[in-house]
């Protein structure tokens, strides 16, 4: 399972730089078609996109990304924390984000 992003060379170059090697460029290309590529390739897991990009699609586009298991679909913007919190732990049914009790005194 990988890490994939897709948006245009400016947002995608951070991902890059931290490592994530599944990129997909959009600049001058057709979005909804690649999106729909991305979401059916069963490699990718997690698929991160340019909130900016989202809300130009169609509300029912929207939902259906909100709604995505697999690949879960992050987007990057002005999204809050919580949010992206709550599709991590509907996707694999653990949240990352709760303190661990195994810590101890900490």
């Amino acid at each position: 399972m990988e890490i994939a992003v897709l948006g245009s060379e400016s947002f995608t170059l951070g991902f890059r730089l931290a490592g994530i090697r599944k990129v997909i460029l959009t600049e001058g290309k057709d979005y909804l078609s690649l999106l729909k590529t991305a979401l059916d390739d069963r490699e990718i897991g997690i698929l991160i996109v340019n909130e900016e990009d989202i809300v130009s699609l169609p509300e029912s586009w929207r939902n259906t990304l909100s709604d995505s298991v697999r690949p879960v679909v992050i987007s990057v913007g002005k999204t809050g924390e919580e949010d992206i919190r709550q599709r991590i732990k509907r996707a694999i049914g653990i949240d990352l984000y709760r303190p661990s009790e195994t810590r101890g005194g900490e």
